[in-house]
């Protein structure tokens, strides 16, 4: 018997899809509400390590991933000129059998996850989000935006790094800008790309690429965060193609596409770590609402979904919330105890060394280790949380 009968998750992005698929396949009913009017993944396309698609073969989709998105497993660092300075092997978080990295389309994976949900026979409102939550210590009355309520044995807000049930449960830790901006767009793929290549230096911190699909790749340049009310929707192939011009290989036939300010996206690195516990009574923070880094190490979805993976495991092991999940290091640990030690640790990791690579680039240190950085949260997401 699990922890819980049913279960209320606000957002219904990686990790809150995730985590119904999981609980709703085990038993419990979900419910699901999402402020958006349908699927739709925010952004360009999105970067996949191992241990991501690792938690998406345990949700049953990997079949369907692995045909929409491009693996691959090298990183290639290339010089402004497009010139290639070195192959590396890439770290094969998810195991032996799965590729190091796949990038895909953020909508096509919305959509995956949006379908799993519903075969899984969870059930998701759209267009509607949570208004207030009453605990009552043994269950949740939430009041939703389309003005009904419903009573919950668990409220879970994975509501993304602006969210709103963390203000509900009075949790004043916010996003901090890391000082970075970052342009992306979806396009066409050249031929000759095949994986990611980085290149450091010219007009940006960092200038890369990531294939989506057999023809398709999102292109992204860093640079210096820019007011974003600076930027109109009109200018911003020019803004991105100026930045583009110090770059040659690949960028020559990127830089040419770089026309359609609709296909076009820019926002600022940000950073969010909030303190253990993640939860207050029965409303839990997973995903972005509890943590959030920059795409330095493309680690964002995996933490989402490595929350929603140990989550739905502790909530139907136990009996109840404050029970022993028996199989635990530490044996009568509560739910969120176990939780927390799971996951805090790992994803505090993560987010300050994702940081910390983006301030190398912004203050150069001589005792900047960045191999040895990516190496260590390489062999830790390796590991199971």
């Amino acid at each position: 018997m699990a922890a819980v009968g049913n279960v209320l998750i606000v957002g219904g992005g990686t990790a809150g899809s995730a985590l119904a698929v999981l609980l709703a396949r085990g038993g419990v009913t979900v419910d699901i509400v999402e402020i958006a009017r349908e699927p739709v993944g925010s952004g360009s396309g999105i970067t996949l390590q191992g241990n991501a698609l690792r938690v998406l073969r345990d949700l049953g989709v990997w079949d369907r991933v692995s045909a929409s998105g491009y693996g691959f497993d090298t990183l290639g660092l290339r010089a402004p000129d497009g010139s290639l300075i070195a192959e590396i092997p890439d770290a094969r978080t998810g195991g032996p059998d799965l590729p190091a990295t796949l990038g895909m389309n953020r909508p096509e994976l919305a959509a995956i996850l949006a379908d799993a949900v519903r075969d899984a026979g969870a059930r998701t409102r759209y267009a509607t989000t949570v208004s207030a939550l009453a605990d009552h210590g043994s269950s949740v009355t939430a009041h939703l935006s389309d003005g009904t309520s419903s009573e919950y044995d668990l409220v879970v807000g994975a509501d993304g790094v602006r969210s709103a049930v963390r203000g509900m449960l009075g949790i004043d830790t916010a996003p901090k800008p890391t000082g970075m901006g970052i342009w992306r767009i979806h396009t066409r793929r050249p031929k000759d790309v095949e994986r990611t290549d980085l290149i450091y230096g010219g007009p940006c911190f960092i200038a890369g690429y990531c294939p989506t699909g057999p023809s398709t790749m999102y292109a992204y340049l860093v640079e210096n965060a820019r007011p974003r009310e600076s930027i109109e929707d009109a200018d911003k192939p020019s803004h991105m193609r100026a930045l583009a011009e110090g770059y040659g290989g690949a960028w020559d036939e990127i830089r040419a596409g770089i026309t359609d300010p609709d296909r076009i996206n820019y926002t600022w690195f940000e950073s969010l770590l909030v303190d253990r516990p993640w939860n207050r009574g029965r409303v839990v923070l997973i995903g972005d609402a509890a943590h959030a880094c920059p795409p330095t190490l493309a680690q964002g979805a995996a933490q989402c979904l490595e929350d929603a993976s140990v989550l739905a495991e502790l909530l139907l092991a136990a009996d109840h919330l404050d029970g022993p999940v028996s199989d635990q290091p530490v044996s009568g640990q509560p739910v969120f105890e176990a939780f927390m030690d799971r996951r805090f640790e790992r994803a505090k990791a993560v987010v300050e060394a994702s940081v910390q690579l983006g301030e190398w680039q912004l203050d150069p240190s001589p005792d900047a280790d960045v191999p040895g950085l990516m190496g260590r949260i390489a062999a830790l997401v390796t590991e199971r949380p």
